[in-house]
């Protein structure tokens, strides 16, 4: 440990590893579920008996009071959302985050849906916040600071892209808690913040709206909103600082090839990502 911040074993790594699969796997048992006329609870249900089946329980579910096993976020909702039964919607982008527990250790990962008939411009946003959140993993290598993971984001959103990065919400540390030092900001400087060492495990997600940066907490005191309420668009990957280059512990690929395989949704897509 130093500075609050506690390094994994390899060992450890791999147990996250696990978790975060399992979260993954999670998120494209929902991505087969999304389409217009699901809910939150609905696939809030069958996202925490495939974690329980699997011999973990959900990371969020209790978490400080929280009482669903997914954050489900439609629209200009960006993160915190609590799954209700209002139903999606044709043209809805709904962001899920996930977390599990078990050995002692979490995982975590969230990814941004896309269901039916989704304006261009909201793609769009999409796409740059999944692009951002590899800018950022490109930063998390030894003895570069977790600022310059910051600064690519924040970079590539606001600079190089017309978007706004959330302020409020940040990054962070994962292991045997949920939120380990250190916070992994989405905007700051280069050069600044901890030195990243190896096995330092950290969650880096984009939160990034489309209007402006401002948001504000819903009465419920967990949802929170983009401000203008246009839309909010949130990508996460849990990866483990190394030498070379970072080792990401979260796949993706799973979930997107359930959205393929999903005719109610539509794909992201790519945008190149040059290495840094």
């Amino acid at each position: 440990m130093s500075n609050g911040i506690f390094y994994k074993t390899d060992d450890e790594v791999e147990l996250i590893r696990q978790n975060c699969l399992l979260v993954c796997k999670t998120l494209a048992l929902v991505g087969g579920l999304m389409q217009p006329g699901a809910s939150g609870t609905k696939i809030d249900a069958k996202a925490e008996q495939l974690i329980r089946d699997h011999g973990a329980v959900p990371g969020f579910k209790g978490y400080r009071g929280f009482p669903a096993t997914l954050c489900v976020s439609v629209n200009e909702q960006v993160v915190h959302g609590i799954p209700s039964k209002q139903e999606f919607k044709d043209g809805d982008i709904v962001s899920v985050d996930c977390g599990v527990l078990m050995n002692g250790y979490y995982g975590d990962a969230a990814y941004t849906f896309a269901i039916g008939d989704v304006r261009e411009e909201i793609m769009q946003l999409l796409k740059v916040t999944k692009a951002s959140l590899y800018k950022g993993i490109q930063q998390a290598t030894v003895g570069k600071k977790v600022g310059d993971i910051s600064s690519a984001i924040q970079y590539f959103t606001e600079r190089v892209h017309p978007y706004s990065v959330v302020r409020e919400l940040v990054g962070h540390g994962l292991g045997r808690n949920l939120h380990e030092a250190p916070e992994v900001p989405n905007f700051g400087k280069r050069g600044q913040g901890p030195r990243m060492r190896d096995g330092l495990v950290i969650a880096i997600e984009p939160m990034i709206n489309l209007g402006k940066k401002e948001v504000i907490t819903d009465k419920d005191e967990w949802t929170v909103f983009a401000e203008d309420r246009l839309p909010s668009a949130h990508f996460e990957h849990t990866v483990v600082v190394r030498k070379q280059k970072a080792d990401i512990l979260s796949n993706h690929s799973s979930i997107e090839e359930a959205i393929r395989k999903n005719p109610n949704l539509k794909e992201v897509g790519e945008i190149a990502v040059e290495t840094a």
